[in-house]
């Protein structure tokens, strides 16, 4: 198991928390932010492919920011497979 952790911009949340294994996503913990909003993402995700994640949420906006807690998530996962995350 992999573990990461990824500050993410243009966003309130402070920290993105997570765990890769064989491709799989775990563990996501989101740090700030609209509480409701990234728990709904984190448990959603929780057991998905990693590929898939990344599918689903990349380019998602919040408010016209051209980025949001999902895109970010998106981002943080595409860099752990760039680092030979799991």
């Amino acid at each position: 198991m992999a573990s990461f952790t990824y500050t993410p911009r243009g966003v309130c949340t402070m920290k993105i928390t997570f765990d890769t294994e064989d491709g799989i996503v775990k563990n996501v913990v989101f740090t700030g932010g609209c509480s409701g909003n990234t728990q709904g993402v984190a448990k959603l995700v929780e057991g998905m492919e990693v590929k898939e994640v990344i599918k689903r949420l990349k380019g998602t906006d919040c408010r016209g920011r051209g980025t949001s807690c999902p895109d970010q998530l998106a981002e943080a996962l595409q860099l752990s497979l760039e680092q030979g995350g799991e």
